[in-house]
């Protein structure tokens, strides 16, 4: 059955997903602010901006007028900037519909109060809307998405109908969805991961090999478990599509704008200048400084995000950074963290 999908975000990840709707046969509305933008969407069916090489279709048509996007529509998918979910989000508040399927695509913290985004949603929505929120998450660059290349994510939700009416819709023949009721282990790991992506990129900037980058990605799988049991998540998640699958995605792949940002930083080029030249927002740097955060009010050792917070924000070199970590006192691979080792 063909329904009416509202897809907040037009960056490459709202426009992929819009894609996704688009070819399970819905009718999508994409809302973006550029009107230019909108009106080449409209009459060329291209993302001139991020997804310049992609033919769109038909059945998807922008529009810069939230009211228009999201009124009637009985599925709205939220993909913004984590830095602009809460004030999206209210802008949208007054048009949703009362039993509206509500999922969010967006990895990463509201810096100001370290929530997660489905945290922030829930502030911001009726408790009917929030208690039925969706989280999308997983290995899944929007490059190959828009291109139909085997893709498989994750949806999380506290409720099984909307998790399962969530698969139903976004589930078809390259993109394969599987359920999970852990919405804070997705969320973490989702967010989480994109630190270790500029590590990784940094690894590889400073011209260090494979050794380097898989004792980066294990080490860093060990530090994103522990805090997101400390803050309630389920510690099989980690070991999924929403924790180490997005993972080694983002950390090896020349799509992962968070690698690429590390790579220029391991190169020696400063924070200001490489966000300068990305273009686009680079999650990990945020995520970074909230991590480090929460790592000292939960009082969760997190190494590697240390030294990259320092890196980033401290002025570290990135050779001098992981001197420290190389040179760090002696410790036992499985740290104990209550009944799990990790």
């Amino acid at each position: 059955m063909s329904l009416q999908v509202a897809v907040i975000g037009a960056g490459s990840w709202g426009t992929a997903l819009a894609s996704v709707f688009a070819y399970n046969g819905h009718q999508v509305t994409l809302w973006m602010r550029d009107a230019k933008l909108a009106e080449k969407v409209n009459t060329l069916h291209v993302n001139e901006k991020y997804l310049p090489e992609a033919r769109l279709s038909p059945q998807i048509v922008a529009t810069t007028d939230m009211k228009e996007a999201v009124q009637g529509k009985p599925v709205v998918l939220l993909a913004v900037p984590s830095h602009a979910m809460r004030q999206v989000t209210r802008e949208l508040v007054p048009y949703l519909e009362p039993d509206v399927l509500l999922i969010h695509a967006t990895k990463g913290f509201e810096m100001e109060t370290l929530k997660r985004m489905s945290e922030v949603i829930g502030e911001e929505v009726p408790a009917s809307i929030a208690s039925g929120l969706v989280v999308l998450s997983g290995p899944s660059h929007a490059e190959e998405v828009i291109l139909r290349s085997p893709t498989t994510v994750v949806v999380a939700s506290a409720s099984d109908e909307k998790m399962l009416r969530a698969q139903d819709l976004l589930m078809n023949n390259y993109f394969r969805v599987y359920t999970n009721p852990d919405m804070v282990g997705a969320e973490i790991a989702g967010a989480l991961k994109n630190i270790i992506a500029l590590g990784a990129g940094m690894s590889d900037g400073l011209g260090f090999g494979d050794n380097a980058k898989a004792a980066l990605l294990t080490r860093g799988l060990a530090e994103i478990t522990r805090l997101g049991i400390k803050l309630g998540a389920m510690p099989l998640t980690f070991a999924g599509l929403a924790g180490i699958g997005d993972l080694v995605v983002t950390c090896t792949s020349k799509h992962s704008r968070n690698w690429r940002a590390g790579y220029l930083l391991g190169q020696g080029k400063p924070l200001d200048q490489v966000l300068e030249q990305m273009g686009m927002v680079v999650e990990g740097v945020r995520t970074t400084n909230a991590a480090y955060a929460l790592a000292g009010r939960e009082n969760v050792s997190m190494p590697i995000t240390d030294v990259l917070y320092r890196i980033l924000f401290e002025g570290t070199s990135p050779r001098q950074g992981v001197e420290e970590l190389m040179g760090r006192g002696r410790t036992r691979e499985n740290e104990y963290l209550g009944p799990y080792s990790i």
